[in-house]
């Protein structure tokens, strides 16, 4: 028998699991604001008492939602799961104006159907730091004469606020406020002289199909020299596998990432449903925060 339970905290551990099994690199942390940016924002599939599959349905406003973690396991799929939590997403988000999603390139038609529209191709690349030793040892931060480059600690998140709901599609200030104070992994911001935030970028850690790694998102700047000074911020100090989604409507995240070392290893399309967001809303962005909440 099939049924469909909304999230509790004990389910963190399962929903973690199986979307490390999909290869989906969850960050550390990350399934816990899924479940905290909206009350009801994941569900589970249970079959005979044994978690089967999931999907987030998350509503950041009475304008925009977003749909994610949409896993049915391998063993269990061709039975109508994915169709039972599909469905019931949707209904849950019948009254949002817009709601968006990142396709796996064989799903594209499937959401089509629903009445989704392609917007761009997100492309998440990876590369490999072998060095756990600073690039820059003679600074702390690496700065430019009209920016600081600060933790989080040293600027108001109302700034930070104030920054990213200019540059993204909806508000987000639930949200953007558990994200970036998550005890996982490190903030770093671009300030001015009077304290206002002209671009921001958060790496975390992540877990890999064998082993961990780490994720950058969101990583949004005004201008591509004050990107690329933030991410040779983040990703100092850490060793290892590191991934970032890139969207298509930014060609130079795809320049800045090319240079630093990464490498294309796969990629979704952004789709819409409703009111689609204006062309050139994200030019911005260089980096989502994860494929799964946009």
């Amino acid at each position: 028998m099939l049924e469909i339970k909304s999230f509790k905290p004990s389910d963190l551990d399962m929903v973690t699991e199986m979307a490390r099994e999909q290869e989906f690199a969850p960050g550390v942390g990350d399934i816990e604001i899924y479940a905290n940016t909206d009350r009801q924002g994941i569900w589970l599939a249970w079959q005979d008492n044994a978690p089967v599959g999931c999907i987030a349905a998350v509503t950041y406003n009475p304008s925009y939602a977003f749909i994610g973690l949409f896993v049915v396991k391998p063993q269990h799929r061709g039975q109508g799961i994915g169709r039972r939590l599909w469905q019931d997403a949707l209904k849950t988000l019948s009254s949002v104006k817009c709601i968006g999603l990142e396709a796996a390139v064989q799903m594209v038609g499937f959401y089509e159907k629903a009445g989704f529209q392609k917007d761009c191709v997100t492309t998440r690349r990876q590369m490999l730091c072998c060095s756990d030793q600073p690039q820059h040892p003679n600074s702390t931060l690496l700065h430019r004469s009209d920016i600081t480059v600060v933790p989080l600690r040293e600027i108001s998140l109302e700034a930070i606020q104030r920054y990213d709901e200019r540059h993204e599609i909806s508000p987000r200030p639930h949200f953007l406020e558990l994200w970036l104070r998550h005890r996982a992994g490190d903030v770093f911001v671009a300030r001015d002289a009077q304290g206002e935030c002209h671009g921001y970028v958060r790496i975390r850690p992540c877990l890999l199909p064998i082993g961990e790694g780490w994720r950058v998102g969101p990583w949004l700047a005004e201008d591509a020299g004050m990107a690329s000074l933030l991410l040779n911020n983040a990703m100092d100090r850490h060793k290892g596998v590191v991934l970032i989604d890139t969207p298509g409507h930014n060609p130079s995240a795809k320049t800045i990432t090319t240079a630093k070392g990464f490498k294309p290893m796969g990629s979704t399309v952004r789709m819409y449903k409703g009111v689609m967001p204006e062309e050139g809303h994200d030019r911005n962005v260089y980096s989502l925060a994860c494929l799964e909440l946009g």
